[in-house]
C-alpha cells in the first residue's frame, strides 16, 4: 500500500492501533504519564528537550519493523534514537513517534575474520569493551559515551582515522528498516546505492539496525594529553599545524583551547599513536619537547583508555550547542582567529578544538562515499557547552560567533554531527547531494524519515 505524507498534527494517537502495537511488540511502548516517560524522553544534551507522544523502546529488528508500521500506518512524525549523544537533538520529535534502539547494543566479534556486528543502539564503549579482549578495535570516535549509529552515517572520525580511515570505510554492511518496513541488507553487493548513501547520508534512509565492521589489531597505543599555558597557543597551535603535516599515518592528534577543571585557560594536544610504542616515543619526542607544558600526561595504555579520557568533559544532561568550520589549509590568520574567538568563551565547560584528518581518509575519493570533504583535511570544531538553560542565547551566539570568524578561510563544508538546523543539508553534502536525494526518492519517496539532517526526495 502507498505511504501517507507524515503530518505533524497533534491527534491523539489511537488506542486500538496502539493496542495492535503492543501485542506485535516485546519492547516496552512508553506514553506521556508513564512512570518512565520522563526518563525515556531525556536524552544526553539536555537543550533538546521534547514531548514525544510514544516512544517505542525497540528489542530487535522485529520491534522496530513494527514501529515504523504503526508511524506510517497513523502518519505520525517519527525520529529515531540510537545509542549516543545526538548533539542536534534529533532523536526526538515533540507529539509523534520515537523509535528508540538504546536498549539494541549488542556486539558480536569474530576474531578470526576480523569483523564485528554491532546493534544500532550500541556506544563506542560496548564495541571497546569486546574488540579489546581480541585485540582488536573498530574505527570510531573519541569518546566512549558516543553512539555508534549516529557517528558512523555522518562518516565517523576518531582517533585511528588517519592509519585506518572513517568508521564508514570499515563498515562492510548495514541491516536497514525501510520507510515501507522491510529489513533489507545493504553492502557492496547487495542494494549498492543503498550502500553508498548510508556512508555519510545520515538518518535519511532508514532505521539501520545493526552495522557490520572491519576491525583492525589495536591493543595499545601512546595516548594522553600535553597541556600549555593558553598564552602559548598561537605558537603551540602553528607548531601542531606543522608538525601533522609530516605526522606518519599512525598518529592521530587534536589540539583543543579550552580551561582545566579549576578554570584556567589552556591549550591542549591530544594524540594517539597505534603503531609500534617505540617509535610512537620517537615519533611525539618533538611534539612533547615544544615550550614549556604545563602538563604532560602522554604515556602507554590500553585503546579503551585512550577512546574514554573525554568522558568526563561530556557528562549526560548539559546543554551543548556545536558548530564546524572545515578548512583546506590553516594559516596563520586563520590560527590567530581561532584564538581570538576563544578567549570570548562564554563557558569555561566549552571549547575549540582544531582536528586535522588526511592520511587512510584522504587517500578515498569524495563520491566513493557520500561524505564528499575528503580532501579537506582540517576542522574546527566548536563546542559550546553549558549547565544553565537561561544561559543558551549567548553561548550559542559565541559559537555561531567563531564559525563567522572563521569564514574567510573556510571551505564551506561541515561534518554532519555538528552541522545545526540553521544550516542547510547541502554544507555536510556537498556535490554528493544529487545523488543522495536520487536515493531518498527510491528508498524513502514521501520523506517519512525526516527527523535529522534531512535530504528532500529528488
Amino acid at each position: 500500500m502507498p505511504t501517507p505524507i507524515i503530518n505533524t498534527s497533534n491527534e491523539p494517537l489511537d488506542e486500538i492501533r496502539t493496542e495492535r502495537l503492543r501485542m506485535a511488540f516485546r519492547g516496552d511502548i512508553i506514553r506521556a504519564g508513564d512512570p518512565e516517560y520522563d526518563s525515556a524522553r531525556s536524552i544526553w544534551n539536555a537543550g533538546a528537550a521534547r514531548r514525544p507522544g510514544m516512544i517505542a523502546r525497540c528489542t530487535g529488528v522485529a520491534d522496530v519493523a513494527a514501529a515504523v508500521a504503526f508511524g506510517r500506518e497513523n502518519a505520525l512524525l517519527t525520529s529515531v534514537r540510537g545509542g549516543g549523544h545526538n548533539v542536534g537533538g534529533r532523536a526526538l520529535c515533540d507529539d509523534g513517534l520515537v523509535i528508540d534502539l538504546t536498549r539494541m547494543r549488542n556486539v558480536f566479534v569474530d576474531p578470526s575474520a576480523r569483523t564485528v556486528r554491532v546493534g544500532g543502539g550500541a556506544r563506542l564503549g560496548d564495541v571497546d569493551h569486546e574488540t579489546h579482549v581480541f585485540g582488536l578495535a573498530v574505527p570510531l570516535g573519541i569518546n566512549s559515551t558516543t553512539g555508534v549509529g549516529g557517528l558512523t552515517l555522518g562518516g565517523g572520525v576518531g582517533w585511528l582515522i588517519r592509519k585506518y580511515g572513517m568508521s564508514i570505510d570499515n563498515l562492510l554492511s548495514c541491516q536497514v528498516v525501510t520507510a515501507e518496513g522491510q529489513c533489507i541488507a545493504a553492502s557492496a553487493h547487495e542494494n549498492e546505492e543503498l550502500f553508498w548513501a548510508l556512508r555519510g547520508g545520515g538518518g535519511n534512509f532508514g532505521v539501520v539496525t545493526s552495522f557490520e565492521f572491519r576491525a583492525h589489531p589495536v591493543r595499545n597505543v601512546i595516548g594522553g594529553m600535553l597541556m600549555f599555558s593558553r598564552t602559548e597557543a598561537f605558537d603551540v597551535l602553528r607548531s601542531f599545524r606543522d608538525f601533522m603535516l609530516t605526522a606518519p599515518d599512525e598518529l592521530t592528534a587534536y589540539a583543543a583551547l579550552l580551561h582545566t577543571p579549576d578554570g584556567a585557560p589552556v591549550v591542549a594536544i591530544l594524540p594517539c599513536y597505534c603503531g609500534d610504542l617505540a617509535e610512537g616515543e620517537r615519533v611525539l619526542a618533538p611534539l612533547r619537547q615544544f615550550g614549556s607544558p604545563v602538563m604532560d600526561a602522554v604515556q602507554p595504555m590500553p585503546f579503551p583508555v585512550q577512546q574514554s579520557l573525554l568522558d568526563a568533559a561530556f557528562p549526560h544532561g548539559h546543554h551543548n550547542y556545536w558548530k564546524s568550520s572545515m578548512h583546506h589549509t590553516l594559516s596563520d590568520e586563520a590560527i590567530a582567529a581561532i584564538v581570538d574567538q576563544a578567549s570570548l568563551m562564554t563557558s569555561p565547560l566549552s571549547a575549540v578544538v582544531v582536528e586535522y584528518y588526511a592520511g587512510a581518509a584522504g587517500r578515498v575519493g569524495d563520491t566513493e562515499t557520500a561524505f564528499p570533504h575528503r580532501q579537506v583535511p582540517w576542522d574546527i570544531v566548536v563546542v559550546a557547552h553549558w549547565t544553565d538553560a537561561t544561559e543558551t542565547p549567548r553561548h550559542r551566539a559565541w559559537a555561531r560567533g567563531v564559525v563567522q570568524a572563521l569564514t574567510p578561510w573556510a571551505s564551506g563544508g561541515h561534518i554532519l554531527g555538528a552541522l545545526d538546523a540553521d544550516e542547510e543539508a547541502n554544507s555536510a553534502f556537498g556535490s554528493n547531494l544529487p545523488r543522495l536525494a536520487a536515493v531518498k526518492k527510491r528508498y524513502d519517496p514521501t520523506n517519512f524519515f525526516r527527523v535529522n539532517q534531512n535530504i528532500k526526495p529528488s
